[in-house]
């Protein structure tokens, strides 16, 4: 059907046909919309130059952050490369920088926003790049959640542990209600201060929003049994849960999971085992816990750059996380003999990730030089005072 013809029957998208489009915004969600202004264009040979030159005419009053699985043509440009948390906390380290550029996704920025002063302005390149994890878990969702815990006659006993790749409101909703963030690298001593809360042994705990890491972190590294955990899925009345069911649980998980590290497999383990003998298979905790359970070697993004710094010469190491990374820790140490493969065979770049490119970057750069402020991301005062709460808890965390 042509344009002229739609209009003629005057067929009108819906709001969420625009959204998918990325033509329309969910303030409630992680999805973007585009960016006002014109990019460079990606083959454009000067955009190295444009965008070094456009940091140099900003000098302090600009501080570039770059995630860990940011593309290398981005990488480049980062004054700081981290984890998410990592990189807030830089973020507010940095009071004389004005502007924040943070290459990363919209939950990180948002972070950043709340830890930072009221002076200083977050910008994210690209508004479409957001987190498909954070978006599983929505502020309505989650108050819905919370009324079927009321009427379980358990929400006294719940403490909501949220993961750092949340949105505002889901820290906000998780400071309000007395509980903490958590990071990959630091989810066991939540769990332990969340559980240590109120009666002893008594305690439950709302993992939001990724039920892997929540699972794994119960599972393997606290001795709970798999039986301790039921997953709630808000796309079912009650969660498709009973509420016999909740009372039992220990571990109430959110049914989120990245995109990325939920790819991975069993058999993607299995498979480098047979192609690569004596490989080290090191994967992330978001995995699914049949792959943790089957790797030697699991911990957060700062933990396997460490563990493969840290690696002998020669030695092999299949990695299960973002591609980007895995790439760029193959190209460090091949040097050193370290022989360094994606666990999957498949492509498994963060696509939300990846909308952070070099003509995004440029534009950002190049507008906030000439004195015009795009893309700022701001959390309202509210929501930022109950987000901030959880976050300090995580930071008095033992």
């Amino acid at each position: 059907m042509t344009t002229a013809q739609t209009q003629e029957l005057d067929v009108q998208p819906t709001p969420l046909a625009l959204l998918l489009l990325g033509r329309e915004a969910d303030p409630r969600s992680e999805r973007g919309v585009e960016c006002p202004g014109d990019l460079p264009a990606p083959s454009d040979p000067d955009l190295v130059e444009r965008a070094r030159a456009a940091k140099e005419k900003l000098g302090s009053k600009v501080f570039v952050l770059g995630h860990h699985y940011q593309r290398d043509e981005v990488i480049q440009f980062a004054d700081v490369t981290g984890d998410s948390f990592k990189l807030a906390r830089e973020a507010a380290a940095r009071p004389e920088a004005e502007y924040i550029v943070f290459c990363g996704v919209h939950f990180m920025a948002e972070s950043a926003d709340i830890l930072t002063s009221d002076d200083q302005k977050v910008v994210l390149p690209d508004l479409a790049a957001g987190c498909s994890m954070a978006d599983m878990a929505t502020a309505e969702q989650v108050a819905e959640c919370w009324d079927v815990l009321t009427e379980a006659g358990i929400a006294e006993q719940v403490v909501p542990v949220s993961y750092m790749n949340s949105s505002a409101d889901i820290k906000a909703f998780t400071g309000k209600h007395g509980g903490t963030i958590c990071t990959s690298s630091n989810a066991k001593r939540a769990l332990d201060w969340a559980f240590e809360q109120g009666e002893p042994r008594q305690n439950k705990v709302l993992f939001l929003p990724d039920q892997h890491l929540g699972r794994n972190t119960a599972v393997r590294d606290m001795g709970m049994s798999l039986d301790d955990c039921v997953v709630y899925n808000p796309h079912k009345p009650n969660g498709g849960l009973t509420a016999d069911e909740l009372r039992a649980a220990k571990m109430i998980l959110w049914r989120g999971h990245c995109s990325v590290h939920g790819r991975f497999s069993l058999d993607s383990v299995n498979d480098v085992r047979e192609r690569i003998p004596g490989v080290n298979v090191l994967v992330h905790p978001e995995c699914k816990h049949e792959v943790v359970a089957a790797a030697d070697y699991v911990g957060s993004t700062e933990y396997i750059i460490k563990a493969l710094e840290a690696a002998p010469a020669g030695s092999k190491w299949a990695i299960g996380t973002e591609l980007n990374l895995v790439r760029r820790l193959a190209n460090r140490f091949a040097p050193e003999g370290k022989e360094i493969v994606f666990l999957d065979k498949t492509v498994c770049f963060c696509s939300t990730m990846n909308r952070i490119d070099l003509p995004h970057l440029v534009w950002a750069l190049e507008s906030l030089a000439e004195g015009n402020l795009v893309n700022r991301i701001e959390v309202d005062q509210e929501t930022e005072a109950f987000a901030k709460l959880a976050l300090e808890r995580m930071l008095a965390l033992p």
